[in-house]
């Protein structure tokens, strides 16, 4: 068999050389405790600082501002429980959307189970949230919006900056997951008040994210401990992780133009190719999108179906459907978009990243529509013609 050719780095990212050689010494010399107060702690502590200040220039924010984090997950938690239990707060109102990462829906729910209230906002057939919506939304105990800066599934972008235009006017914090939109869009930071990140996104290590807190803005932790990171995420710092972090952010920053420009040839490539396959739909808006994500849906087969078969030729992608079996739901994001249940069963994310070439395009094209016909010839579902269409 051929090289296997990798097309999911939504799901995550091949480490870089140049990232992994700058971690290396943190594991093996210079591995002192950021805490300790000796020689190898302080310089481990150099190197936190200055990856700190590093993503802090690239995000145009202070460093201080940045919390250091396992992960997105613990990232969007910190942001979401956080901002419920602020000094202060008691019970109160979130607004969000129905296309969120589980991350945040589940915090979400997790806290109207407990006393609060949230807004869960439609979006329409490409994505887009209505930041008239939003604002319609706001209520006077309203304490947190919280919108993804760029779904995970469809790649989608959302009106980052005038929501968090609407949020300013109304004195109330704005948080955005910005995990897939790291480093591969120019963030609005300016008009976000909470911002979760993950290293493994962009071609760093997994177990290190940030979360974004601007001054004045109120959250109390949820991990209690030794009260690193100035009292607001305990626990030892995971130095190899966070100047991982750094390394990839500024690979990301020297490469931006090249790389960028790359992922949206592939993509472009690829939803005209892709619309030649019968019975096909695009998932998301044509252009308004994360230049790596393109998301489709095929009449008449079921998604994991999809990856394993492409799995067995070398090709790695993923399935915006949660289910295996026609009795389970697909994804909450296909839902909230209009795709029939027909077809949001057999769902397919491509992702790439800077390491993708355009021989791994031609593999995926030459394989995919094959893989296709051999999985609806064992279908007993009849399909129609050729709907690739940007879904408006």
């Amino acid at each position: 068999m051929p090289d296997r050719v990798y097309l999911d780095n939504s799901a995550t990212t091949p480490v870089a050389p140049e990232v992994f050689d700058a971690m290396r010494p943190y594991f093996d010399s210079a591995y002192g405790n950021a805490s300790s107060l000796h020689a190898f702690g302080r310089e481990a502590r150099r190197a936190v600082e200055e990856s700190r200040a590093t993503i802090a220039e690239f995000l145009h924010v202070l460093p201080e501002e940045i919390v250091f984090t396992s992960g997105a997950t613990e990232a969007d938690n910190l942001a979401i429980l956080g901002s419920a239990y602020a000094p202060g707060r008691s019970g109160g109102h979130i607004v969000s959307t129905k296309i969120e990462h589980h991350a945040v829906l589940h915090s979400v729910d997790w806290l109207t189970s407990h006393g609060f209230e949230a807004t869960l906002l439609d979006v329409d057939a490409t994505g887009h949230v209505d930041p008239d919506q939003v604002r319609a939304a706001l209520r006077k105990d309203t304490f947190l919006v919280s919108v993804i800066a760029g779904s995970n599934e469809i790649g989608t972008l959302e009106p980052i900056a005038e929501i968090g235009a609407i949020c300013r006017e109304r004195r109330i914090a704005f948080h955005t997951d910005a995990v897939q939109a790291f480093g591969k869009i120019d963030l609005p930071t300016p008009s976000v008040d909470l911002l979760s990140a993950s290293a493994h996104k962009l071609h760093g290590p997994k177990g290190v994210g940030l979360l974004v807190v601007r001054k004045k803005t109120r959250i109390s932790p949820t991990m209690h401990g030794g009260g690193h990171e100035r009292g607001r995420r305990s626990g030892t710092e995971n130095v190899p992780g966070i100047v991982g972090f750094a390394a990839a952010t500024r690979l990301a920053a020297r490469e931006h133009d090249e790389v960028v420009a790359r992922m949206r040839r592939f993509r472009a490539r690829l939803m005209e190719a892709v619309a030649s396959i019968p019975g096909t739909r695009l998932n998301g808006h044509p252009t308004d999108s994360l230049p790596h994500i393109v998301n489709f849906s095929f009449q008449g087969i079921e998604g994991e179906s999809l990856v394993m078969r492409l799995d067995e030729q070398g090709i790695a992608a993923s399935t915006g459907s949660a289910c295996s079996s026609p009795d389970l739901e697909p994804s909450h994001v296909l839902v909230a978009i209009g795709v029939p249940l027909s077809m949001a069963h057999g769902s397919l994310r491509i992702s790439t990243g800077r390491q993708t070439t355009d021989a791994d395009i031609d593999r995926l094209l030459d394989v995919l529509p094959r893989v296709v016909k051999d999985l609806r010839d064992l279908s007993p579902f009849k399909v129609g013609e050729a709907t690739c269409t940007p879904s408006e």
